[in-house]
């Protein structure tokens, strides 16, 4: 005679986590330092002389300065973005969703506004456009399978 454990119903139940793709995983670590780095950047921010930081085709040589502390945002919401996909957050999917728009907005806003605005700024194509576009999409699907579960 077969007992059921009381446990049975989570032993089949998949984790959030594993909806995500590796590279998608990659990346969460990835930001998840990045995001570490940009905070401890913020708080020694005073400390330090030159500092080189980018993201999107935003450059910076201090977290101090406006185009400095835009990049060091971006990072801390992409940690967290990260943490909420990682630690398997009902709120991880939506932002990653956010992230993934305002990700592809700086990066066209860099790509065709900033060069005809500032003559110092050449025009770019931004390659970050390509993961971007597939990260949207896969969170998208992945949205509806991970709020389920």
């Amino acid at each position: 005679m077969e007992q059921n454990s009381a446990f049975e119903e989570f032993d089949n139940t998949t984790k959030r986590r594993d909806l995500l793709p590796v590279w998608i995983k990659i990346f969460t670590w990835f930001f998840l330092i990045g995001g570490s780095v940009a905070s401890l950047i913020l708080i020694a921010g005073f400390f330090l002389t030159n500092v080189s930081l980018s993201i999107y085709g935003i450059k910076a040589n201090h977290p101090y300065t406006i185009p400095g502390l835009i990049v060091c945002i971006l990072l801390i919401f992409k940690a967290i973005v990260a943490y909420g996909l990682w630690f398997e957050e009902k709120w991880g999917p939506k932002t990653a969703i956010i992230d993934a728009i305002i990700g592809i907005i700086v990066c066209i806003v860099m790509m065709v506004v900033v060069p005809f605005v500032n003559s110092n700024i050449s025009f770019t194509i931004r390659l970050e456009l390509i993961p971007l576009y597939f990260y949207l999409m896969k969170m998208r699907e992945i949205e509806k399978r991970w709020t389920s579960s």
